[in-house]
């Protein structure tokens, strides 16, 4: 039969987070069963190691296989680690600078370990307490300072008492070398044998150059070097004279180019290389080259120290066959120093390297590293204690942001998420996330009103991309290219620049007034454009008014007095449509309650706002900051919502003192603005009012005039029908 899954027993207990139920962490003890809570109760299920506003240390230790990654079977892991180390886990809840030898679990074989580790620590550093902190173990070079042998496979010239051990280990260290942990310069095992190899093989390939090696005796280096620096100029000075002994048409084109010397201005002395270009010496078909008289002078110093060094004194020409006898002496040379090996001892010179071989002590430094690797798990230990000390200070406040996502809504808190505080517009918000850019998941799931922002920093040379969630006030003034201020969580200014925008509602109240805010843009943006065109219109016909003529004078413009009459006509019309619609308006309002104007009003207002304030209140029953992590490379688990109520403490209003307005003109202007908004509300209002009576009244409602009034004006025709009867008689009688 298939065993049943063990279900989880342990009594855990909940509360509500940002509406939602979670577990509550509330003892160590709930610590310890981490294991056990079901993974679909976990908030997070992955977080990045970097750009968090947390201990990249301690994160760095959660985070076990290194992968930038920090998942749930690596937060259990720690846990038990830690709670099995700890003699009483509590401690985790107080956050704690350091421990007491008290707290260490000796009955766990581990905990034992790092308590030894911790007296060893401390007597490394000539303390005499019974605790440990995390200053203690803050500076690991300081631990390890004047160790002579710390586990980590470098040994230095402290790690012996023999000088000629001590002097070694300094001549290889200054071959190749790497850090001891106790911040001196040292030598591991591959660099001393590296070494012994690279000795062997110097005095080997020094040892192989014989007396036909060297042609010219101690002066051979100096004499391939001066060969070396002519052996191409040489070789163009033969082919040239071989040009010309096969034809001889051709010595005028392959010698000294006469124009380009008289070409070359200024002082002659100063364009050596200029002359150097030209042939060595005049080429001639008998091919000799001259070695006292007729050399270029860019090239004569070279010539007369090569022929110094390789050629018979008295020389006085060269062949190009003599030449190429003295090219091959120097072939044994070539081969040799093609097969140089052991190149990185050399400046310790041949003899000291003979001597290092002769003297032998490769096995005794070997064996010094061997008695330093033996102290590695010693010292591990000493490194594990400031884990311990990081992850038991760190840890709890690590869990309520991931298991629950606690600190987010806690006021005395912050998330490790939240970045820092933008200042824009009159607000500053807390919600600020570290993104890597706009992401199209936040726009479609997150349900919040967010402003993307570059954030630099000159002084610290940083930079950075976040993603500030807007939670309160008006949304009017924002914009791209909007400048602002950042302050990350350590207090440093980072100039922001908002690069987008996703639009979502703020607020039910502002979701009110969008509709007429819209409709007066709508209205002031038709006056702009007309404004535009009719200004375009005016000035074109001014700059044609006021064109010169052919005779250089102005030309008249007639007073049309048909066109001003048709504007004050078109004026008087416009006025009259308003007075007709004001008029309409007082009718229709003919008995009718003030109550039933009220309802009338609150009717039309809700139907033009209602639509937009019943799509903002589901989205901002639904804003989610599950999606906003996710672009910073979290995995949220569960819905993280943020509530109007909550969403007010992430985003702060300036808040300025109501004062009366003192300038007469700023007076004048508020009062002209007010003025305007209110024709406006009014024009909108009747417009709404005379559009919706008409279908109101379809349901019986008394918006026109009632009926007795009705039938009145249809019987009235009738009484005139009887009136016009009589005068059809009358003739009749007569």
């Amino acid at each position: 039969m298939k065993k049943k899954k063990k279900q989880n027993t342990y009594p855990w207990k909940f509360k509500s987070v940002g509406g939602s139920v979670r577990v509550d962490i509330r003892s160590g003890k709930d610590i310890a069963h981490l294991g056990e809570l079901d993974r679909k109760m976990w908030t997070v299920l992955s977080c990045p190691v970097t750009g968090l506003e947390f201990d990249e240390k301690t994160l760095g230790l959660i985070d076990r296989d290194a992968d930038g990654k920090i998942r749930v079977d690596e937060v259990i892991a720690t846990a038990q680690w830690l709670t099995g180390i700890l003699a009483d886990p509590e401690i985790l809840l107080k956050e704690p600078d350091g421990l007491a030898f008290s707290d260490f679990n000796t009955g766990n074989p581990d905990g034992a370990r790092l308590l030894a580790s911790a007296r060893q620590i401390l007597a490394n550093l000539g303390l005499e307490k019974e605790e440990i902190t995390l200053a203690d173990t803050a500076d690991n070079t300081k631990i390890f300072a004047g160790t002579p042998l710390n586990g980590d496979g470098i040994i230095t010239a402290l790690s012996t008492d023999d000088e000629a051990l001590k002097a070694l280990i300094g001549q290889i260290a200054g071959v190749a070398s790497a850090t001891d942990r106790s911040g001196e310069p040292g030598i591991t095992a591959d660099h001393i044998e590296a070494f012994y190899t690279a000795a062997a093989d110097y005095a080997a390939w020094k040892e192989a150059g014989t007396a036909e090696v060297f042609p010219f005796g101690d002066k051979t280096s100096d004499a391939f070097a001066a060969c070396e620096a002519l052996k191409d100029k040489i070789a163009d000075f033969f082919m040239r004279c071989k040009l010309i002994s096969f034809d001889a048409e051709t010595a005028g084109a392959v010698d000294v180019s006469v124009e380009k010397i008289g070409g070359i201005e200024g002082n002659l002395a100063l364009a050596a290389d200029q002359i150097g270009l030209e042939p060595l010496a005049k080429p001639s078909a008998e091919g000799v080259l001259p070695l006292k008289e007729g050399i270029n002078p860019a090239w004569k110093g070279a010539v007369d120290a090569m022929v110094a060094l390789v050629l018979p004194e008295g020389k006085e020409s060269l062949t190009e066959a003599e030449w190429a006898g003295v090219l091959g002496k120097f072939a044994p040379y070539t081969a040799w120093c093609a097969a140089k090996k052991g190149a990185e001892v050399e400046g310790l010179g041949l003899d000291a390297v003979k001597a290092i071989l002769a003297d032998d002590k490769k096995a005794a430094l070997l064996e010094l590293v061997e008695q330093d690797k033996a102290l590695e798990a010693e010292a591990l230990s000493i490194e594990e204690v400031d884990k311990l000390l990081r992850l038991s200070k760190h840890f709890y406040r690590f869990l309520n942001n991931y298991v629950v996502l606690a600190d987010f809504y806690d006021k005395d808190h912050k998330a490790i998420f939240q970045a820092g505080r933008l200042y824009i517009d009159q607000r500053s918000t807390d919600l600020c996330v570290r993104v890597a850019g706009p992401s199209p998941e936040i726009a479609s799931l997150s349900g919040m009103y967010i402003l993307y922002c570059a954030c630099t920093s000159e002084k610290l040379g940083k930079s950075m991309n976040i993603a500030a969630v807007v939670t309160a006030g008006d949304v009017d003034g924002l914009r791209p290219g909007k400048n602002a201020v950042f302050y990350d969580r350590e207090g440093n200014d980072y100039t922001a620049v908002v690069t987008g925008i996703v639009e979502n509602p703020i607020s039910v109240r502002q979701a009110f007034w969008t509709p007429y805010k819209k409709v007066a843009r709508m209205i002031s943006d038709r006056i702009d454009k007309k404004a535009a065109e009719k200004n375009e219109k005016s000035m074109a016909g001014l700059t044609a008014a006021t064109g010169t003529a052919a005779d250089g004078k102005a030309p008249a413009v007639p007073f049309d007095i048909a066109k001003f009459a048709g504007i004050f006509a078109a004026i008087g019309m416009a006025i009259g449509l308003v007075g007709a619609a004001l008029a309409g308006v007082i009718a229709a309002l003919k008995g009718i309650t003030w109550w039933q104007v009220l309802l009338i009003i609150a009717v039309v207002m809700l139907l033009i706002s209602g639509p937009s304030m019943f799509i903002a209140w589901r989205k901002l029953r639904r804003r989610d900051l599950g999606p906003v992590l996710n672009a910073n490379g979290w995995a949220i688990n569960a819905a993280s919502l943020v509530s109007v109520k909550f969403g007010k403490t992430l985003t702060s209003l300036a808040k300025f003192p109501k004062l009366r307005i003192v300038d007469p003109e700023a007076r004048k202007k508020a009062c002209w603005r007010t003025f305007w908004i209110c024709l406006v509300a009014a024009i909108l209002l009747c417009c709404g009012f005379l559009f919706f009576t008409d279908r109101l009244a379809c349901i019986g409602l008394p918006f026109h005039k009632s009926e007795p009034e009705v039938e009145a004006v249809e019987e009235a025709p009738a009484e005139p029908e009887v009136a016009e009867e009589a005068p059809a008689q009358a003739p009749e009688a007569e």
